[in-house]
């Protein structure tokens, strides 16, 4: 049919595959639909042409432009949205109801809406397409009746179930206009939550990322989405975030779980993203307040997210808004105290920090946000001291703790700041390190800022000498210090006194009595002996008044003190622990350390207090790290310890036993006391037997080396998680760097990794789960160690009874990560020897083996899975008995699919031998082209077998992920395709050749039918 004044639909067809087209010129060309009176025949024509590109799976250009003329000649029928708003409400009515029962619009979705079912993928992709370009092309207060919009919503229900991850896209995008946020039972949004939550492929949680509408409901699962697997969904979700979602209308914690993952994310894209986008975002909506945003983190529970968000703002905003905003300085550079909060102290610490790692740049910029060391240092000293030290009851309340944890806080980014001061200047850093060891001194301080004040102590300390000496005085200062004896007044003695004195008197009374009566008789000589008696009984009297008055007046004495309260002592004990952090790994022992230990730490092992016991042997391990003696001599008092105390504090023993055995090795334990140290580098193939060595040679220190591994082996059936998780860790350390080498171990951890029981323990899966690709890639000795334990491990799987969760283990996933382990091609520096026997040829004998020990057990099928997935050497020997083994296996296996596995495995080592013999005939031979297409035909079957064979044995893995990939490839949608990798630009010319090569042409596909008319 031909239209009267414009051009037939064929030809209108034809002509929207073009590009350069104009679109809206091809819809006018059939504008005179409307004045036809039977509709019918152009109905059944435009969609005769359309279902030549509705056939048409890849994203082709000709079959997009098709697509998008479809659309705009649907929606032309449409009105233009009305600009004006002071329509009346009837013409509205009318217009929309006119829109609603357009014949051509009605009739194209009652064809997409039977098309969706069809069986050909690609014509239910072009329908979900064709729908969602329709609703998309509608305006925004445009209406379509009820019926209508029930029967596009469930059929695009039934689409996004669609096995074609393309099909999905389209259905979940044409959904978009069909949610209905404000119901809680919206069908639309519970599959949009459904596919975030279980749809295999990215780039369908992608497309419903995209088009979600934002609700309470759907809020959690888009929140979830930045932990999503694939680094594009991330970066989407965030995007999503930053665009669709206030901040007010997250939590604290999702707020901090943001910035945090988004932060220190994998992927550079998404970290840029969360700086770009999502904290823009957030400033923009809060008026570019900094401060305000702190304030939204709660800082005081997240500070280093806090700092880490701060630097990304910075990067971002120029160098006066920095210095002007956020910090209210005095004319001193300082923060008035008054003025100080945990929002602008952070911030100014941030800043500081920020404009230090400029370098020489960033001189100028600190010296007007810092003052000079020793003001900085007077600021500081006045502050700490007005920090209260609370006792028991006044904790109890609530408001005052609180007060005294913000000011807490606040101190310690100001002793952070320290180490922003310039330090150079003498004065400066001198008036600081009296600040720093006042204040380690008093005993108001609160113990949360002595390891703080201890570090930056030590670090304006060069040498370790001088280290050891200053904390040593500080810690004797802190636990005996000066203090005034005052001897309380005897009062026996006193009295005693004053009867004497009293006495004393009453004589000289009477001898002045009896003298006045002798010199009245003139007896002078006898009044010459009472003079003289008088004169000795008044300095009797003088004496004694001296005695009462030294007695009066108790005497101040200046003594020292040994406190040993748990508070001190764990003060101490800080400060010890800090000491030996920041010491060098090669400095010795020295007296003055030597003394502390016998004095502080080993008492303090058998303290009361479990804080103070747990610092205790957090200083007793890494003290021992200095010294191989001191480290054998303690090493039962760690294992004791890490067995027998509290949760805590054997988890700090375990740490400090796997630290000594990764520094020193397990021949810790069997050297005789007085050996000479070893160098403490040694070569992996050094190291890595010894813990076998321990258990080979015997004796009381081998015995102590089993004992060790049978400990770490028991927590690793540990209840506690946190012992269970830091013992695989530990274990896991000392295989990877060659301390220890066992089989049975690493069962136990894959074992361990796959376990049900440990699922919410992430640390625990993610710290396995990259040990066990390291440990495997490293070297080939790693690889046969997994080699050695697959048997072990299976076993253990298939014998776990019905109650244990390994029971509830796939087998096949297992076998699937060991093989992919143990594959030659995955070691980071892979033979280059196709010849050399690989970890997979002893793999395969092994199961072989284990097979025709008893050929009805039911792994059978499991290891004959296994076989066609191994990567095997070219070696003809190991080809040959693994050959001699199968054809053993394929008498004695009575299962079909056991035995077809068997077989096809068969052929493959003899067509692979073949192909072998034929390689090194041709090579031996001259060539002749004649002679080989004379015996193409005869060789083609060997020669296809021969193909077949060795790609099957090598890389039937690579090849399914290969595949896999392929078929992504496929069915990933043309909208999301990923940045490609530069390439040499090619000519104009040559580009043009390419595409006109490439392009698909309906018209061919046209031509062959005749017109319908």
């Amino acid at each position: 049919m031909t239209a009267d004044h414009g051009i037939d639909i064929k030809e209108a067809f034809q002509r929207a595959q073009k590009g350069h087209n104009n679109k809206a010129q091809l819809v006018a060309s059939l504008s005179r639909y409307d004045e036809l009176e039977d509709k019918t025949l152009f109905h059944e024509e435009f969609v005769h042409y359309l279902k030549y590109a509705m056939i048409v799976y890849k994203r082709e250009p000709s079959v997009e432009n098709v697509m998008e003329f479809v659309v705009r000649f649907a929606t032309s029928f449409l009105s233009p949205p009305k600009m004006e708003e002071g329509e009346e409400e009837e013409e509205e009515e009318e217009e929309d109801d006119a829109e609603d029962d357009h014949p051509f619009l009605s009739f194209l979705f009652n064809f997409l809406l039977e098309s969706h079912k069809a069986s050909s993928h690609a014509v239910r992709f072009r329908a979900c397409q064709l729908i969602n370009k329709l609703l998309g092309s509608m305006a925004e207060n445009a209406q379509i009746d009820d019926d209508l919009f029930d029967r596009i919503h469930q059929a695009m229900l039934v689409r996004v179930a669609d096995k074609f991850p393309n099909v999905r896209i389209q259905a979940a995008l044409a959904m978009t206009r069909l949610q209905q946020p404000k119901d809680p039972d919206c069908p639309t949004i519970n599959a949009y939550m459904l596919i975030l939550e279980n749809d295999a492929n990215a780039e369908v949680r992608r497309a419903v990322l995209s088009c979600i509408a934002m609700s309470p409901r759907t809020l959690p699962k888009v929140l979830k989405r930045t932990r999503d697997i694939k680094e594009s969904v991330r970066k989407l979700a965030y995007q999503v975030l930053a665009e669709k979602v206030h901040i007010k209308a997250l939590t604290i914690a999702q707020r901090v779980g943001l910035l945090q993952q988004g932060l220190h994310d994998t992927s550079e894209s998404v970290r840029e993203v969360v700086c770009s986008r999502l904290l823009p975002a957030w400033l923009l909506r809060l008026d570019g307040n900094v401060t305000e945003l702190l304030h939204r983190l709660d800082v005081e529970n997240c500070a280093q997210t806090a700092l880490d968000t701060l630097q990304a703002v910075f990067k971002g905003a120029p160098t006066d808004e920095l210095l002007h905003h956020g910090v209210p300085l005095d004319h001193r550079k300082l923060v008035p105290v008054d003025s100080l909060s945990c929002e602008n102290v952070l911030y100014w610490r941030a800043l500081c920090e920020f404009i230090k790692a400029k370098g020489d740049d960033g001189e100028e910029l600190l010296e007007q946000v810092l003052p000079d060391a020793a003001s900085y240092a007077n600021y500081l000293y006045g502050y700490l001291k007005a920090v209260p030290l609370l006792s028991e009851e006044q904790r109890a309340d609530f408001n005052q703790l609180e007060l005294v944890m913000t000011k807490e806080f606040i101190s310690q980014q100001l002793i952070h700041l320290i180490g922003c001061l310039d330090t150079n200047e003498e004065g400066g850093r001198k008036r600081v390190l009296a600040v720093l060891q006042e204040m380690l001194a008093l005993p108001q301080t609160p113990p949360s800022l002595v390891s703080l004040l201890t570090e930056k102590l030590l670090t304006l300390i060069p040498d370790d000498s001088r280290r050891i000496q200053t904390v040593a005085e500080i810690i004797s200062d802190v636990r005996e210090p000066i203090m005034e004896a005052t001897q309380p007044v005897d009062q026996n003695v006193s009295r005693r006194q004053q009867v004497q004195l009293a006495q004393v008197k009453v004589r000289i009374l009477e001898a002045k009595q009896t003298l006045e009566d002798s010199i009245a008789a003139q007896d002078f000589s006898r009044a010459a002996e009472l003079k003289d008696s008088i004169a000795e009984l008044e300095n009797q009297r003088n004496q004694i008044l001296q005695e009462m008055t030294a007695s009066s007046q108790p005497d101040d004495k200046e003594i020292r003190a040994e406190k040993n309260d748990p508070e001190t002592l764990q003060r101490c004990l800080i400060m010890c622990a800090e000491l030996l952090k920041q010491m060098s790994i090669k400095t010795r022992i020295g007296p003055t350390m030597s003394a502390l230990m016998s004095s502080l730490v080993l008492p303090s092992i058998a303290n009361s207090h479990p804080a103070v016991r747990n610092m205790a042997v957090v200083c007793l391990g890494t003290c021992t790290l200095h010294s191989k003696e001191l480290a054998r001599t303690h090493m039962v008092l760690l294992l004791q310890i890490a067995q027998l105390d509290e949760v805590k504090i054997r988890i700090s023993a375990l740490r400090s036993i796997i630290d000594l055995l990764l520094l020193f090795g397990f021949q810790l334990l069997s050297e005789p006391p007085g050996a000479h140290t070893a160098p403490q580098t040694q070569s992996p193939e050094r190291l890595e037997g010894d813990a076998t060595s321990a258990e080979d040679k015997g004796g009381a220190p081998e015995d102590t080396a089993q004992s060790i591994l049978v400990m770490l082996s028991d927590f690793l059936d540990s209840e506690v998680v946190d012992l269970r998780t830091e013992t695989a860790e530990g274990l896991a350390k000392l295989m990877y760097t060659g301390r220890m080498s066992s089989a049975k171990m690493l069962s136990r951890l894959v074992l361990l990794w796959y376990n049900p029981v440990t699922e919410d323990d992430t640390r625990l899966r993610h710290c396995l789960g990259v040990f066990f690709q390291l440990y495997a890639r490293k070297s080939r000795v790693h690889q046969e160690v997994v080699e050695e334990g697959f048997l072990p491990t299976v076993r253990t799987l298939m014998n776990a009874p019905a109650t244990s969760p390994l029971a509830e283990v796939d087998i096949n996933n297992v076998v699937e990560l060991l093989v992919e382990l143990t594959r030659p091609s995955a070691l980071i520096k892979p033979s280059t020897n196709t010849e050399e026997e690989c970890v997979h040829d002893y793999l395969a004998v092994r199961m072989c083996g284990e097979m025709l020990k008893d050929p009805t057990a039911p792994e059978v099928r499991l290891y004959a899975k296994t076989l066609s997935n191994l990567e095997l050497s070219r070696g003809d020997t190991v080809r040959k008995d693994l050959l001699t083994l199968l054809q053993q296996l394929v008498q004695v296996v009575k299962d079909r699919v056991c035995l077809r596995a068997l077989e096809k495995m068969v052929h493959q080592l003899v067509d692979a031998t073949e192909q072998a013999e034929l390689l090194c005939a041709s090579a031996l031979q001259p060539l002749d082209v004649n002679a080989d297409e004379a015996a193409a035909d005869d060789q083609s079957k060997a020669t296809k077998r021969a193909k077949r064979g060795p790609r099957k044995a090598s890389t039937a893995k690579a090849g399914r992920k290969a595949s896999r990939r392929q078929e992504s490839s496929e069915e990933s949608d043309g909208e999301n395709v990923p940045e490609s990798v530069p390439v040499a630009r090619l000519s104009r010319r040559a580009k043009t050749a390419a595409l006109e090569k490439t392009k698909l042409d309906l018209n061919t596909l046209i031509n062959k039918e005749p017109n319908v008319s």
